[in-house]
């Protein structure tokens, strides 16, 4: 768990990023990119991307770089995320290629605690090798360029859809209901903000404030960089509403089913635990009436079923459900936490 130690000056000082950050997508895109978390969030994105890579050595080359840099789990260095400043990439990986040496040779050195670097990598860390920080930038925007441009009106309005619902939070009731509205990825217990982390830490922001960064590749769980000096940052996953996820999939699913249903079902699929009727027309947006129409419909399917607990009736997805709304996606088994504190 990540606790995170307001001051009435951090209370007054929290913010919320207005766009979604290239470099922060870049670095969690990598780590779904090789990997099969998030099959209805990703499923699409990584397919199109797999079947760019061979096709594209460039490509392969920086992905190889970056690879080594950006591992599946464990730590990634946080010069690769510098400050959130709203600028684009350009400008962004003009802040990375500014990193002071001294910083990219602490980051690197505990990288290499966990994963063994090449020599390229590194002599990042050491005088005279600052001219690496150039291939690695131009890694970047070619990752960037080919694999995330493509989606990133997708990103953006996902982003933005989720920054509109924290505002609308912090509008009608504040402070606490802007921290209270990172549920289920983060509880507010004044002056705490207990977040789910893979490891036990402590930030304290002594006045800093915090900036919030809703995440279109953000999985899970928040992230945030491992060096408690940096800026305080919480990346965290964005909301998808079911409607955006049942159109995102393959296979033909809303063609199949109808917009509205391939909604709720993928709004079924998201709890495991179970989804009362209330719950998923609120999310969907249709009627309680009509939201019960289509449950109906499904369970008489197979594609859902339901059971009784205390007064509530829960609906969750069965087997064929989920692969019907996964079709065509690959690698369903979420790969192992991180197991360090910093990132996605």
């Amino acid at each position: 768990m990540l606790r995170i130690h307001f001051t009435t000056d951090d209370l007054q000082n929290i913010r919320l990023a207005r766009e979604p950050d290239p470099l922060w997508e870049i670095v969690c895109s990598l780590c779904r990119l090789r990997t099969g978390q998030g099959p209805l969030e990703f499923g699409h994105w990584r397919r199109s991307a797999r079947h760019r890579v061979p096709r594209d050595a460039p490509l392969r080359h920086s992905l190889r770089h970056l690879g080594t840099l950006v591992p599946s789990f464990g730590y990634i260095p946080d010069f690769l995320t510098p400050p959130v400043t709203g600028a684009a990439l350009a400008e962004e990986l003009d802040l990375l290629r500014a990193t002071p040496r001294p910083q990219l040779a602490r980051d690197l050195a505990r990288l290499a605690e966990s994963h063994p670097l090449p020599g390229w990598a590194t002599a990042l860390g050491r005088p005279g090798g600052g001219a690496g920080l150039t291939p690695l930038t131009d890694a970047l925007a070619d990752y960037f360029r080919t694999l995330l441009e493509p989606h990133w009106a997708e990103v953006r309005a996902v982003v933005r859809d989720d920054i509109g619902r924290r505002a609308r939070a912090l509008l009608g009731g504040g402070t606490r209901a802007l921290l209270d509205s990172l549920r289920p990825f983060a509880h507010w217990k004044s002056p705490l903000l207990e977040v789910d982390y893979p490891v036990d830490r402590d930030l304290y922001l002594q006045g800093r404030g915090l900036l919030l960064v809703p995440s279109y590749f953000c999985w899970r769980r928040p992230t945030a960089p491992a060096d408690a000096e940096q800026p305080p940052v919480l990346v965290f996953p964005a909301t998808r509403s079911p409607l955006v996820i049942a159109h995102a999939t393959e296979g033909g699913t809303a063609r199949l089913l109808g917009r509205s249903r391939a909604a709720v079902l993928a709004e079924v699929v998201r709890r495991s635990d179970g989804r009362t009727t209330s719950e998923i027309a609120t999310a969907v947006g249709l009627a309680l009436s009509s939201a019960s129409h289509q449950l109906d419909v499904l369970r008489n399917g197979g594609l859902v079923t339901s059971r009784r607990d205390g007064k509530y009736v829960l609906h969750s997805a069965t087997s064929l459900g989920l692969r019907i709304l996964c079709a065509g996606t690959r690698g369903t088994a979420a790969a192992p936490d991180r197991g360090l504190p910093a990132r996605p």
